[in-house]
């Protein structure tokens, strides 16, 4: 599993890069719009989940680096933070 994380964010990266190599040297005419469009859905996706992750992020040592990380790689980040403690409780049935 965090085979497949570490390559989520590689491949989110490598978009990332693409997307910033649009904006200073723009590609052909319909790439280049395709590549703007998708990289401000993917942002907009991803502050998304910042807003919805923000009270879970609270508790977290550097809140503001798992934001960022959010922003950057979206649900790879967020598959690899560890799960709540209450959630944890609600699956035991050992009582």
């Amino acid at each position: 599993m965090k085979a497949l994380l570490g390559l989520g964010k590689l491949i989110a990266l490598l978009f990332w890069l693409a997307v910033l190599a649009n904006l200073i040297q723009p590609f052909a005419h319909p790439f280049s719009t395709l590549l703007n469009g998708a990289g401000a859905l993917i942002l907009l996706i991803h502050i998304i989940e910042v807003v919805a992750l923000r009270s879970r992020l609270n508790g977290r040592p550097h809140p503001g680096m798992d934001r960022l990380q959010i922003l950057l790689f979206g649900v790879f980040h967020f598959a690899t933070l560890p799960q709540p403690a209450s959630a944890k409780v609600e699956g035991d049935t050992h009582a």
